[in-house]
């Protein structure tokens, strides 16, 4: 027998109930912009999976698994029609992809029992749950040494020969310089694309003749990243000469990186940009990546490369060391060239 207090709410109306609820949140401080919109995207694909008019309390631990498992088999949009040639509309969703999905439902549920929507939480007798990392997977996020510097070679062409490449488009709507930019930051410095999209012209300075970026990161924490020699004169170039004309309103006249028409690019926009930077990449160079990807291509090949941990932790903007274990991938030939070039055997 169902209690008194039981709100019999549609899936979708919950749904709506809950995401409301999750972006009041964001006023207090307790979320992020950036969050509240990853909890909500995630809800309204539960939405879909789930039956939109499904009454929420009659969901099961077997339609969760459901959901879940039709979420795993969902094809990853950001890499739909990956420019390594992948068939089938895309990869499916990753492991960290299913976890985080996972987590969302829960805490809808989580909420739906306190509010008095569910009598049982669901998630409770739910099985299905994301492989976790565990040694070298068939498809790694990180790229080889040969295909970050095929990718970076593309980007470093695009941002000397934007201006050529493009002639025949109007001045406001070349973005070959911008392009190449976003690149090579991604792949040199490994921001987050939530940090990259919400970076300002001011957010770079130069000290003692070194050009920083002062990266605004998660739980308002700050770091000064100092930019390789590059990456940063591409940087000038780009604001001297290709960054365009901010739109009036909003806050494009800030914006490092605007879109063609003046505003601020948005997060989804960086994936395109990636896809387009990679059609330049020599074919036996090339495989499609994420942003997110990229930044496991900077810290793995950081510390490859001997990179002090600590140091790594402070570009990637990570308050504890332990964190980095998730952004290191193996790389084909590591181990026998560390053994090779062993300290204790140095003359």
């Amino acid at each position: 027998m169902r209690p008194a207090e039981l709100n019999r709410l549609t899936v979708v109306e919950a749904a709506d109930r809950y995401v409301e609820l999750v972006r009041a949140r964001t006023l207090t401080g307790a979320l992020s912009p950036a969050t509240a919109e990853v909890y909500a995207r995630d809800v309204a694909t539960f939405v879909a999976l789930a039956g939109a008019d499904r009454v929420l309390d009659d969901l099961d631990g077997a339609d969760v698994d459901a959901v879940l498992l039709a979420f795993a088999r969902k094809p990853d949009g950001r890499r739909a029609g990956g420019a390594d040639g992948d068939e089938g509309g895309g990869a499916r969703q990753s492991a960290a992809s299913q976890a985080r999905f996972r987590r969302s439902v829960s805490a809808l549920f989580k909420h739906a029992v306190l509010a008095g929507w569910v009598q049982v939480n669901p998630m409770t007798a739910a099985t299905v749950t994301a492989r976790e990392r565990g040694g070298l997977r068939p498809e790694r996020r990180a790229l080889t040494r040969e295909q970050a510097q095929g990718l970076i070679g593309a980007a470093r062409g695009l941002a000397g020969d934007g201006a050529g490449v493009e002639a025949g488009r109007r001045r406001d709507q070349r973005t070959g310089l911008r392009d190449g930019l976003i690149v090579l930051l991604l792949a040199t410095v490994g921001p987050r694309v939530s940090e990259l999209v919400r970076a300002n012209v001011e957010d770079f300075y130069t000290n003692d003749g070194v050009r920083y970026w002062r990266i605004f990161g998660k739980g308002g924490r700050t770091r000064d990243v100092p930019l390789p020699g590059d990456v940063a004169r591409v940087l000038d170039v780009y604001l001297a000469e290709g960054r365009g004309v901010p739109a009036a309103g909003g806050d494009g006249e800030k914006a490092l990186l605007l879109s063609w028409r003046g505003r601020r690019l948005a997060r989804g926009d960086v994936q395109a940009v990636i896809d387009r930077v990679l059609r330049r990449v020599d074919p036996a160079r090339r495989r499609s990546v994420t942003p997110h990807g990229l930044r496991h291509t900077t810290a793995t090949h950081l510390l490859a490369d001997a990179v002090d941990m600590d140091a790594v932790r402070r570009v990637l903007g990570h308050s504890d060391l332990a964190t980095l274990g998730r952004y290191r991938d193996e790389l084909p030939g590591e181990l026998e060239v560390a053994m090779r070039a062993h300290p204790l055997l140095r003359e």
